[in-house]
């Protein structure tokens, strides 16, 4: 037994004061447990990571606090400590110590004993707020304007284009050297090495409803070494098309040629020191309607051709002014769709050739009546294949009786055909009547025949392949012509802008009749810019 000098004053046995302490945790606890609602379940817990509520002096004050948090809004102050417990001895303080470590112990382990049930207050978003609203299933994630994903462009090294006003401008430059054995083209022409440069402007509208397009090609020429030949040639081609309303639509065409007359043409000069140039000029106006599944139209249309005088080796100007003339024309045409695809049709043409000077150098009236008549199959498969061919007869009438009447059947034919993405086919055929200067000839048919392949053989490679076929008749005669074109063209594309490019181009006209066969080859290398 201790004596009274080794104990502190107001303190009893650690035993007796452990007792005394535990009876008054179990009586606090007991009131706090009985002050909770019947709806509270369990002992509501907050894990914080401040140690102070979880190890405390009296354990009854931390469940008494819980008990008030989850029971009200009021929180019961916890009691102050005891100054007893805090004199206690170094063996009492270690006893306590156990005791609450088991007390926080428990409270760390009380969340498992919970359930989803709310007791408090939950916060809840405001009205308007987008947590409220569903989700759209239609949303997509935007892209960005710029990414490392972007998808490859299908095609490269395609003209970008220059923006003018509604219209995209597509300007092409070629420029290079031309071998040929015939620089003219003509009966006895001679071999020579060309500068050629030729410049192509293609202009297409960016219209939502309406349509416009213009594609205008010139070609300089100047002779390095060997036979002079014409500086110059071009050609312009406009298309109109508007709609008006949701069953017509107005089309015009626009048309202007200046060219060398070449060794293909029906009237042969002898002896010239150059061919000599030939002009047209004209175009089309029409007026289309859809009603229903029938399609109507008429056109009417005017072209002029005027021939260049020819300079003579023997020093003279020989004049075509008697081959110069214009010729009116009325197309009406009707048609009925059977399917979305195919529509056939019929149509009728009647025409007026007038020449310029009524009576010809040989005394000849060449103008003349033309009637014509044609039906054929129109067909749409979308960018897959479109066009139409027709096949029909036509008559030409001379004011001069001593002419005798041109009449032949007539095919036409126009087709756009892409087997495959990168591969354009074009096949075109046409039955064109040809004047004379001969006297008592009333002229000639010429049944012409072309296909034309482009191929993107690769991002940066294009290849190009025309083949053509016509056949000449001349009236009131066994004559006639064969005539033979061929042309193959690489372009190797550098950039976007510049490429390199080769072409090489092959005629050959071939005749019963005199002074009509020629052989020309031609060899191009040069360099291609676009924009």
């Amino acid at each position: 037994m201790q004596t009274g000098k080794n104990r502190r004053p107001g303190s009893g046995k650690p035993e007796a004061l452990l007792l005394t302490v535990a009876a008054l945790g179990l009586a606090f606890s007991g009131v706090a447990i009985a002050q909770q609602p019947n709806g509270l379940r369990g002992i509501l817990y907050e894990e914080s990571t401040d140690p102070a509520p979880l190890v405390g002096d009296n354990p009854a004050s931390s469940v008494n606090s819980q008990a008030g948090t989850a029971g009200s809004d009021d929180f019961v102050d916890s009691p102050a400590p005891d100054p007893a417990a805090q004199e206690m001895p170094a063996e009492t303080v270690a006893t306590s110590g156990q005791t609450d470590d088991t007390t926080a112990s428990r409270r760390r382990q009380a969340p498992a004993q919970t359930d989803d049930l709310a007791t408090g207050t939950v916060r809840q978003p405001p009205s308007g707020s987008p947590d409220n609203l569903p989700a759209d299933p239609d949303a997509e994630r935007v892209q960005p304007i710029e990414g490392l994903n972007r998808p490859p462009e299908q095609n490269p090294f395609e003209a970008p284009g220059i923006r003018w006003g509604s219209f995209i401008l597509k300007p092409t430059l070629e420029t290079g050297i031309t071998a040929t054995t015939n620089a003219d083209s003509s009966v006895g022409g001679s071999s020579a090495i060309l500068s050629e440069t030729r410049l192509r402007l293609n202009a297409a509208s960016d219209w939502s409803s309406h349509r416009a397009s213009v594609d205008a090609v010139g070609t300089f020429r100047k002779t390095l070494s060997g036979e002079e030949v014409n500086p110059f040639e071009g050609a312009i081609d406009a298309e109109l098309e508007i709609e008006l309303g949701t069953e017509y639509r107005a089309l015009g065409t626009f048309l202007y040629s200046a060219t060398p007359e070449s060794a293909a043409s029906p009237v042969v000069i002898p002896d010239t020191i150059e061919e000599p140039m030939t002009q047209r000029i004209g175009g089309t106006l029409g007026l289309e309607r859809d009603a229903g599944k029938a399609r109507f139209a008429v056109t009417g249309g005017i072209r002029h051709e005027a021939y260049g005088d020819a300079d003579l080796q023997s020093g003279g100007v020989l004049s075509q002014k008697d081959r110069d003339a214009t010729l009116y024309s009325l197309t009406l045409r009707a048609g009925y769709e059977v399917s979305p695809v195919l529509t056939p049709f019929v149509a009728a043409e009647i025409g007026r050739n007038q020449y310029d000077q009524e009576v010809d150098s040989a005394g000849y009236r060449r103008s003349a009546d033309i009637y014509g008549f044609r039906g054929g199959l129109e067909f749409d498969a979308g960018e897959k294949l479109t066009g139409e061919i027709a096949a029909g007869w036509i008559t030409e009438h001379f004011d001069d009786d001593r002419l005798a009447a041109l009449s032949t059947p007539t095919v036409e034919a126009l087709a756009l055909w892409s087997p495959q993405r990168g591969t354009n086919v074009r096949f075109s055929g046409s039955t064109v009547l040809e004047g004379s200067t001969t006297p008592g000839e009333s002229g000639s048919v010429l049944y012409s025949t072309s296909m034309a392949i482009e191929r993107q053989m690769r991002a940066n490679l294009t290849g190009n392949a025309v083949l053509g076929f016509g056949y000449r008749n001349y009236a009131e005669s066994d004559g006639y012509d064969v005539i033979l074109n061929a042309e193959a063209s690489l372009t190797w594309w550098l950039n976007r802008y510049a490429g390199l490019t080769g072409r090489l181009e092959y005629e050959d006209v071939s005749s019963n009749m005199p002074d009509r066969d020629t052989d020309t080859t031609s060899v191009f290398l040069g360099l291609k810019l676009q924009r």
